[in-house]
């Protein structure tokens, strides 16, 4: 749409999830990542059959392969707007109550709201009657422990509950009552559907052919509808292998309370948690739209917090050379690196079993570093619960020796017009700034490998 006159009620919608005319063009300022834009229906069933062939391409090429899909190439992004806005109003809300509760400033996970004081406080605030709010807080819906956590008060409006069409909540501006979900038009609903009917053909595509699917990560104003249709259809097909990846943007300030609330959730129901985790690639045009239309800047303040975001880096004194074996290329001398999304994840692969994750960087002390705590936890490259992934043409240096030590690590592959191409691209020579000092060093990390194979009989053999 071209402006936000045309929804209903969108004079009351918070900033950061309104249409705004002059951030329509998505690809203003991103050169890092594929935009979509919506046309039609008929332009969503054909990127839909594009990455149909892409997933079959996979499939038929190697085992355990991957491909890649974006949400807004399968729907009107009108819709996720929407829905992100009511997943963070909903979740505002529940830390409001913490809040009311003395559990402000607690993660996200920690904060556990007594189930008696939330009713009484709904009742309070005219949200539900008293029935109504002992109807929702039933041992059948959240369990007996007499606390209510995220986990528990996302479930509320969880599309199989059927209660997210009662539910209202108080805006802090007005101090009125809004319904959370917006009534869409019966046109509205059959978009919202039929981008749910694409994800499922590309899901079961994905599972026939046994590739793994990432969904990636897109604007911090579509991101939450994305991920939590992501997770439906985590909690649908990755009952016994992740098949679903998401994605995690460790630039934004709220990635690990997303990170351990989503973990948790595949905890609780049994299913295997996949993710990709990136920096990030939409900064500039997030900080300029926040600047612009007022709202809170979504993205970490500085490069070093989203290093801490995805791994607090120590100092390393290591690299993977083409001849080192896992156990040497392993074992750095160097101080105990202090972490937070990566090490929480590959925690979890070494204590539950049910979590793979793909560390998509050109950055060598993420490699480092996930190199070392494997290492340390006992993760072994072949349980391929780990993997690594660079872009096609670019990193070559940490690739080449990753793959040669026997680590899962996949090339990104962009495809289509050279003139869509290229401006991907353009990105990874702005983020390797020292990009000629690392080709030279790939090259003699290269030519040694060659005369290493050259003595040992073996140029076109198995590396050992």
């Amino acid at each position: 749409p071209s402006s936000s006159s045309s929804t209903p009620g969108a004079e009351h919608r918070e900033k950061q999830y309104r249409v705004h005319p002059g951030f329509g063009d998505r690809r203003d300022r991103v050169t890092s990542a594929r935009t979509y834009f919506y046309a039609d229906e008929a332009k969503c069933d054909q990127h839909m059959e594009t990455f149909l062939r892409c997933i079959d391409a996979s499939g038929d090429s190697s085992e355990n392969g991957f491909s890649a899909i974006k949400l807004t190439a399968l729907g009107r992004p009108q819709f996720l707007l929407q829905f992100s806005e009511v997943l963070v109003k909903w979740r505002r809300f529940f830390h409001q109550m913490a809040a009311e509760q003395g559990q402000a400033g607690r993660a996200a996970l920690e904060m556990k709201l007594e189930v008696e004081k939330l009713q009484e406080a709904l009742v309070r605030l005219g949200i539900a009657t008293k029935t109504e709010s002992q109807h929702w807080f039933t041992g059948e819906n959240l369990g007996m422990s007499g606390t209510v956590d995220l986990l528990d008060w996302n479930s509320l409006i969880d599309s199989r509950t059927k209660l997210s069409k009662l539910l209202v909540v108080p805006n802090r501006q007005t101090g009125q009552l809004e319904p959370l979900l917006s009534h869409f038009t019966e046109e509205e609903d059959l978009q919202m559907k039929r981008m749910l009917q694409r994800m499922d053909v590309l899901a079961k595509r994905a599972t026939e052919k046994g590739v793994r699917l990432m969904v990636d990560a897109e604007q911090s104003y579509f991101q939450p509808a994305i991920s939590r249709l992501t997770l439906e259809m985590q909690r649908r097909f990755n009952s016994n292998r992740a098949i679903i990846f998401n994605t995690y943007q460790c630039y934004l300030k709220e990635a690990y309370d997303n990170v351990t609330v989503d973990v948790e959730l595949s905890r609780r129901e049994g299913w295997h948690f996949g993710t990709k985790l990136v920096r990030g690639a939409y900064m500039e045009q997030e900080r300029e739209r926040a600047a612009q239309i007022g709202y809170e800047d979504p993205i970490n303040p500085t490069y070093e917090k989203t290093n801490e975001m995805y791994h607090r880096l120590g100092t390393a004194s290591f690299f993977l050379l083409p001849h080192q074996t896992w156990a040497q290329a392993a074992s750095p001398h160097s101080p105990v690196l202090s972490y937070r999304c990566l090490n929480y994840i590959l925690e979890e692969i070494k204590h539950h079993q049910k979590a793979s994750v793909m560390v998509a960087s050109h950055n060598e002390d993420t490699v480092k570093f996930t190199l070392r705590r494997m290492m340390e936890l006992g993760i072994h490259p072949s349980e391929k619960k780990v993997c690594f992934g660079q872009l096609l043409g670019m990193c070559d240096q940490i690739t080449f020796p990753l793959g040669q030590a026997g680590f899962p690590v996949y090339k990104y592959v962009p495809y289509g017009p050279v003139n869509e191409v290229l401006p991907y691209l353009s990105r990874r020579a702005q983020e390797n700034r020292g990009f000629m000092q690392r080709a030279n060093r790939e090259r003699d990390l290269l030519w040694r490998e060659v005369k290493r194979r050259l003595l040992a009989g073996s140029l076109f053999g198995p590396s050992h």
